[in-house]
């Protein structure tokens, strides 16, 4: 438990003590392990920074760390419990806030179905006349909340964060937490690559971080950001928990930018004159503090956050429909990213690691990731802001859309404007993608449209690859709208799409060419689409391709073209990383300069 007051922390040797107590953190060996591996499964309390960089606030309590943990066919139902399940003399130990199918984890299962988790924790005598809030990043996928045995409240999606107030049940001294999660991972709820017909590691449970704040009664509940670059100004919605007065200050390195009241609930302007833009090129953000008062005057919340200015629009280049990155066309050129990781796999194992990725992709000279079939926590998006780099933002899929449909679909509905609202405001995420190679794909066109209209100020891709299909459905195709005509094409890059008269035109995959790298692979048969023997031919047939995405850009109008992929994932060999991320399978320099060319030759275009 890592306890932060203006940026300083208390420690307790939690890691040590079970150590004193003789029992066994790890019982087994990791079958890949990554250069934070150690430093994660050490860590007192891992992942403890704070997890939510777009409301921050300075006063807040970790509670990673080691939970008790009971799992597995034995374990209480954990769907939707009236009661907590009692742990009695149980003293097995799960590391938070990684899954129990993990190594991290320190248990390292099968998949779990129910899953139940218990802490103890006191709160530091400064809050006291404090309401409390507990906070999860994500928790797969339906979860219950008691606090000192009674219920306090339950969240069902595997992807968002939530909080409850829990006030009213906490006691003076020592407080027991239980969060019993359910996760059927039946291919009926979002999950992405990890689901039924997926091809990874099944995970549940607690996968993001959990924390404790100390709020007023009344506080900020959330926030939205949507810059008008052509209004010179920063559209802003304040929501609290009841209604007050609102202050929001813009600042520039320090120094106000714009100051405006308002009040809370309802839609407001900050002024920002000749607003410096947010670019991959130019990643600038502007901080925010927003100030609540109430009648009196006192200050009852206050919060940081940040905004980028920059806009995405569909335009026309000599004829040509593609997406203008604040009035300029930019190619688009990325990796797909599926945000899996040997000894974490949905958790990044610490923040380096999550940067990392992000880093490497922005040293290689690409300027966009596709973040594929999953979410990540608010940090990386965080980074991806300050580092400068576009991100395409995928819905994970269902599997058996056409199973319990009154349900099924409904969940995936809800979950997917959940996404959206978790990361409306990161200036990086540019595109949402609904749907993927139709899988789980229903009511595509309608879906599009609502995206569309909930979002407008960014594009939306509704099916890509449409030309691809998994075997056990109908293919849906091409919904016909949306902004994107978008294919999958491997090897690639030939066959990609060509715009129409109102959609660019995106190869939203292609490449998936393999290497293999000794001692460097997950223990299973691995694959590609195709093979190259060593660094050298692999680096070439990649330059290769990227002088054919050239070609396309500039003959063919094509806008888009993401590479497969950032790193090997278990059985997959076809990264431009290993899949423990400690060899670079290409020679970076070379595709640095083949990358930043193509996309320089786009700006090109622009004259």
């Amino acid at each position: 438990m890592v306890y932060h007051k203006q940026n300083s922390f208390k420690k307790q040797s939690l890691f040590a003590a079970l150590l004193l107590l003789g029992m066994q953190v790890y019982a087994q060996d990791a079958k890949l392990p990554t250069q934070w591996t150690e430093q994660a499964q050490n860590a007192e309390v891992p992942l403890n920074e704070y997890p939510r960089p777009q409301l921050q606030r300075n006063d807040w309590l970790c509670l990673n760390g080691k939970w008790d943990y009971i799992g597995g066919k034995s374990a209480p139902d954990a769907l939707n419990p009236q009661s907590a399940a009692s742990f009695g003399s149980v003293n097995q130990k799960i590391l938070v806030p990684y899954c129990p199918e993990s190594f991290l984890s320190g248990i390292q299962k099968n998949q779990e179905i129910n899953l139940w988790y218990r802490r103890i924790f006191e709160l530091p005598a400064s809050w006291n006349g404090k309401d409390v809030l507990i906070n999860f990043g994500a928790v797969d996928h339906d979860a219950t909340i008691f606090i000192n045995g009674k219920k306090v409240g339950r969240h069902s999606g595997g992807f968002d964060a939530f909080s409850f107030n829990i006030t009213s049940y906490l006691l003076k001294g020592s407080n027991t937490i239980v969060v019993a999660a359910h996760d059927l991972n039946n291919g009926k709820a979002p999950s992405g690559k990890n689901g039924p017909r997926g091809d990874y590691t099944f995970s549940s449970g607690i996968w993001q971080t959990v924390w404790l704040e100390p709020v007023s009664r009344t506080h900020i509940k959330s926030i939205k950001l949507l810059p008008d670059i052509d209004g010179q100004r920063l559209k802003v919605l304040v929501n609290t928990s009841d209604g007050c007065s609102v202050t929001a200050i813009a600042l520039n390195d320090g120094r106000e930018v714009s100051q405006t009241k308002a009040t809370s609930g309802t839609y407001f302007y900050l002024p920002i004159k000749k607003p410096e833009l947010w670019s991959p090129e130019h990643p600038f953000l502007y901080d925010l503090k927003i100030t609540l008062h109430s009648n009196d005057g006192k200050i009852t919340d206050q919060v940081t956050s940040y905004f980028g200015m920059r806009d995405i629009k569909l335009a026309k280049l000599n004829g040509v429909v593609r997406p203008f990155i604040n009035g300029k066309f930019m190619m688009q050129l990325g990796l797909l990213d599926q945000g899996y990781w040997p000894d974490g796999i949905l958790t990044a194992p610490t923040e380096e690691a999550l940067k990392f990725d992000i880093e490497y992709t922005k040293n290689a000279g690409y300027n966009l990731i596709r973040k594929h079939m999953k979410t990540e926590p608010q940090r990386f998006y965080y980074w991806a802001d300050k580092l400068g780099l576009l991100v395409w933002q995928d819905m994970p899929a269902i599997w058996y859309q056409n199973e319990d449909t009154t349900v099924t679909r409904r969940v995936f509905r809800q979950e997917l404007k959940a996404i959206i609202d978790d990361h409306y405001n990161s200036p990086s995420i540019i595109t949402w993608v609904p749907f993927n190679e139709n899988w789980g794909a229903f009511d595509v066109k309608n879906i599009t449209t609502w995206v569309k209209q909930y979002d407008p100020s960014r594009l939306v891709n509704g099916n890509s690859g449409f030309n691809n299909n998994p075997n056990y459905q109908k293919a849906y195709g091409d919904p016909g709208n949306g902004d994107y005509v978008d294919t999958h094409i491997y090897v690639g890059p030939y066959g990609a799409s060509v715009p129409d008269d109102k959609r660019a035109a995106s190869l939203g995959e292609f490449g998936g060419v393999g290497l293999f790298v000794r001692r460097h692979m997950w223990p299973v048969e691995n694959n590609a689409y195709e093979y190259e023997p060593t660094q050298s031919a692999l680096s070439d047939r990649y330059v290769f391709l990227l002088d054919r995405v050239a070609q396309l850009m500039k003959y063919k109008g094509l806008s888009v073209a993401i590479y497969t992929q950032t790193t090997d994932v278990e059985h997959e060999v076809n990264g431009v990383l290993t899949y423990d991320r400690k060899v670079e399978k290409m020679e970076t320099k070379r595709i640095k300069e083949v990358n930043q060319a193509v996309i320089q030759s786009g700006h090109d275009m622009n004259k």
